[in-house]
């Protein structure tokens, strides 16, 4: 991965955490084990599916680009 796109990565990284802090139960974050639970519900709730859908539709128009595979 060039430069540019891992710095694109990383602040993108850091607008997404401030957004989902924002919209974090703060009291779930006093210890490793609050914050390391948010963290894994914030990604499985709201990351992860995001990224499988657009993954999915990538795969969809490569179908249609390339039909034979």
């Amino acid at each position: 991965m060039n430069l540019d796109k891992q710095e694109r990565i990383e602040a993108c990284i850091q607008e997404l955490a401030s957004l989902l802090y924002e919209e974090s139960d703060k009291s779930q974050l006093t210890d490793l084990e609050g914050i390391e639970k948010t963290v894994r519900r914030q990604v499985l709730e709201r990351v992860s599916p995001e990224i499988a859908i657009f993954l999915s539709k990538k795969r969809q128009e490569q179908k249609q680009v390339n039909p034979e595979k």
